[in-house]
């Protein structure tokens, strides 16, 4: 149970650190491409891996400017949080793109567009009055 919860604070404290770099240290121009948000991170039981979800807010190739960006700063990443955390060995460092924000945005359109469509289908014609 404590190694879960030391995992689950270690998961934060890089997620923490991680969002600082990107926004203030990071001098890498793609980097800037899209708006970046850190949604979640996964360590490894042994603390030796980080899977660091982000989300992008842009185009396709703004997203896709963004991920090389991030992929080029991992090891200033990895550093920096060897430093910051105090961690005997810093994890090995990966990005993947998270896109449930944008998935989750496309379901709530198709269901309030279904809404509007059923709306429709019960409403009155024009001008007749329901008693």
């Amino acid at each position: 149970m404590a190694t879960s919860r030391r995992v689950e604070r270690v998961a934060e404290l890089i997620k923490r650190e991680v969002s600082a770099l990107i926004m203030r240290d990071i001098k890498d121009d793609r980097v800037g491409a899209g708006m970046v948000s850190i949604t979640a991170v996964e360590v490894s039981g042994d603390l030796q891996h980080a899977r660091v979800f982000v989300s992008i807010y842009g185009t396709d190739a703004a997203r896709q400017e963004t991920m090389e960006g991030l992929g080029a700063a991992t090891s200033f990443i990895r550093r920096e949080l060897g430093h910051r955390l105090n961690l005997r060995r810093a994890p090995e460092v990966v990005f993947k793109e998270d896109r449930s924000f944008e998935e989750g945005v496309k379901v709530l359109s198709l269901l309030n567009k279904l809404s509007a469509e059923r709306e429709q289908k019960t409403a009155p014609p024009d001008g007749e009055i329901l008693s």
